[in-house]
């Protein structure tokens, strides 16, 4: 076929329905061949000879979707100047939109010779390498919109396409673990029932199979090693079409959105799957190295990373920014996800060395009129220097809150923890997010996420035991602040199976409870374990997996985890859009009296309690008339009052209702021991109750104005 001029817009392959435009930025280049690629695996190399700003563009009449293609850049190869071009090998697409295969791990790959890496390696890479594929971005959404749920009413599911839907005996086994699985009635029937309004995926983009993983039977099963950042992976679609990815991707998207349930992306923009200087060359490397990477400035040979994968993104080249908001863009608009969770965000934020909140990702961000609508989710750490940025993201930000997961892990295993941490972290963390303007919903409140203990093997191990993963446990986080509630492992005894059972409620309803955003890890509503590995990012098995066959204690803690998320969905007293009037170090609690914290005997925590005491046995009143902002519609927001009694003692204590407050009786609405269930009598303020140890109650009460009306 001959090649026509084309366009230098859009970047990537673009089918209009006669043919397909091919852009590719290169401003190293000295040449650059497209190489289109038939079923039989035949290469045929167009060179491209328009350039316009740096960009190589020709335009390929009567191409089709499916086509498969790559390119080869021809230019300097000098590594000592951060150059390492090389037309050995195809590279794919960065604006790749789908991906056709998987690397193999073949030494054509790699750039350089292993037995002297001083000298090129010209072994064409072609039948090893991964293949870019034209797409048909046509598709009927129908009538799909974005629910838009505000972030207060929001409860995010962490969770992986493959591990949630493997097992699930309602799904048909063709379809589990991909795209079709997650959209299939039966998956979406049990996330509507949880009550959980997004699903926070693991990395969907195509990402690559680390070869020293695949030889030791292992693989890489969270996907954090991006290879394509506008393409949905696919291994995890059941239609092994070309393209087809695209389309399955869409239809789970639009599932989900028929479920009132909105689709978020665990996103890495952070670094690619090149690795280091010893890495693959892949895309990056070989058409722009200098222009895509962070590389030390006095040996541009080496990369910059603070990442711990080997490379950094250059955050401050402007084709690097390009290509992230097209991204960005693409996903939003053309696959109609609603909000990102980027990777090690911290990094993002690195203009030169150090981490800066107003960088030029930041102000982009800021002024996209599509992106800065959706929802931004910051994993506010990485590597580098001063990479710990927890509170201090700009505005339209949320963020995963360490300092929340720390503080309630330790609460509950009974470390020592001063009140005032304990009772920020309950009420929106203001500490870290009001100073700057942000509201508690900048608080994205876990317990455990993917990287760590599940919430059962939190409650289940002292000790990680990651020998699965052949690292000899180096692997993986050794201080977890976890507390195996007196023996090691799975056990047969039943009373520390039961203290088991309570904590992992102890837990849901600390964080269903506080103000935020709670985000949940796909499986903890039903007690699932990985038999203590806190690191499964290599364990694409049963390890890693749901497990969906339920003992009759899973099925209790995932009704107990539905009831609680229910709760929180029908009382806006746990929703707070404003922080609480008085200062973080003192649970909000101020004259006005829409929190007050008491001690287990009933009165109100003096000066010393707060800053000498320590969070064991304490009491909140939510005051469900002193709501301060109104409701979409203007008007005030009223709720019932509540009391949130938190025992971490190892021993029962005796607490006892409040007086003074404007409730005659009390009603047990949740409780993490079974002791008193709906139909218990209502506790008479003033009245004294043994709560067991290691639980939580929470109790409701209707004002005395409204008893007065009746």
């Amino acid at each position: 076929m001959d090649i026509w001029p084309g366009k230098p817009y859009p970047l990537g392959a673009t089918y209009d329905g006669s043919g397909v435009n091919f852009a590719i930025f290169s401003e190293v280049a000295t040449g650059v061949d497209l190489c289109l690629i038939d079923d039989d695996g035949v290469e045929t190399r167009h060179p491209l000879t328009e350039i316009d700003a740096h960009v190589w563009h020709g335009y390929l009449p009567n191409g089709q979707p499916g086509q498969r293609y790559g390119f080869r850049v021809h230019g300097p190869y000098d590594p000592e100047r951060g150059h390492r071009c090389n037309p050995a090998k195809l590279l794919l697409d960065p604006y790749a939109k789908a991906v056709d295969g998987q690397v193999d791990g073949d030494p054509s790959l790699f750039s350089y010779d292993f037995e002297d890496p001083s000298v090129v390696n010209e072994d064409d890479s072609a039948g090893h390498t991964m293949l870019s594929v034209v797409v048909n971005p046509y598709f009927d959404w129908g009538h799909d919109r974005p629910p838009r749920h505000e972030y207060h009413d929001s409860v995010i599911y962490e969770a992986h396409v493959k591990g949630l839907t493997m097992t699930h005996p309602d799904i048909p086994e063709a379809v589990r673990g991909t795209y079709a699985g997650l959209g299939h009635p039966a998956m979406v029937e049990h996330l509507t029932s949880l009550g959980v309004t997004a699903v926070e995926l693991l990395p969907v983009h195509q990402f690559v199979q680390d070869h020293h993983l695949v030889e030791q039977g292992l693989s890489n099963y969270w996907g954090y090693n991006t290879i394509g950042f506008l393409a949905p992976h696919n291994a995890y679609a059941a239609n092994g079409t070309r393209g087809q990815q695209v389309t399955e991707f869409k239809s789970m998207v639009k599932a989900l959105h028929d479920a009132n349930i909105e689709v978020i992306l665990d996103v890495v923009y952070n670094h690619t799957a090149e690795g280091n200087h010893l890495g693959p060359t892949l895309a990056f490397r070989g058409i722009d190295n200098a222009s895509y990477y962070r590389l030390v400035p006095d040996d541009p040979s080496h990369y910059y990373d603070t990442t711990g994968t080997g490379n950094s993104l250059l955050m401050r080249n402007p084709h690097v920014l390009q290509l992230i908001m097209d991204s960005l863009r693409y996903w939003v608009t053309e696959m109609h996800v609603d909000g990102f969770r980027f990777d090690l965000a911290a990094t993002l934020a690195r203009q030169f060395h150090e981490v800066d909140k107003l960088s030029a990702f930041f102000d982009i961000i800021q002024q996209d009129p599509v992106v800065s609508q959706v929802k931004l989710i910051a994993e506010p750490w990485d590597l580098g220097d001063g990479g710990y940025q927890v509170g201090n993201f700009p505005p339209l930000w949320t963020e995963w809150n360490g300092r929340y997961r720390d503080t309630v892990r330790d609460y509950w295993r009974g470390t020592p923890a001063t009140l005032g941490e304990f009772a920020s972290r309950l009420t929106g963390s203001s500490d870290l997010y009001e100073q700057s303007g942000r509201r508690p919903i900048a608080s994205i409140n876990f317990v455990v996420a993917h990287d760590g203990f599940t919430l059962r093997d939190l409650v289940s191990y002292n000790h990680k035991h990651n020998e699965a993963n052949g690292e000899g446990g180096t692997d993986g986080e050794s201080h977890n602040r976890s507390w195996n509630c007196g023996e090691e492992g799975p056990t047969d005894d039943p009373a520390v199976n039961a203290l088991r059972l309570r904590q992992q409620k102890n837990f849901l309803a600390t964080l269903l409870l506080s103000q935020g955003v709670p985000m949940l890890a796909h499986g903890d509503e039903l007690g699932r374990s990985q038999l203590g590995n806190n690191n499964v990012y290599c364990q694409d098995n049963e390890l890693a997996w749901v497990d969906w066959d339920l003992d009759p204690w899973q099925s209790d803690l995932l009704d107990f985890t539905g009831k609680l998320i229910e709760l929180r969905r029908t009382h806006p007293v746990f929703r707070r859009r404003r922080f609480f009037a008085g200062d973080a170090f003192h649970g909000g609690q101020s004259e006005l009296g829409d929190i007050v914290w008491y001690a287990p005997v009933g009165l109100v925590m003096d000066e010393d309690a707060w800053r000498n005491g320590y969070a064991r046995s304490i009491m909140v009143f939510l005051n469900g008339r002193a709501i301060a902002a109104p409701d979409n519609t203007g008007r005030p927001v009223t709720d019932d009052h509540f009391l949130l009694l938190f025992n971490a003692h190892h021993e029962p204590v005796e607490f006892t209702v409040p007086d003074g407050i404007d409730a005659t009786s009390w009603t047990v609405v949740a409780d993490t021991t079974g002791q008193w269930d709906e139909d218990a009598d209502p506790w008479p303020t003033g009245a004294t109750y043994e709560v067991p140890a290691r639980s939580v109650v929470v109790l409701t009460g209707t004002p005395r104005e409204e008893l007065a009306g009746e």
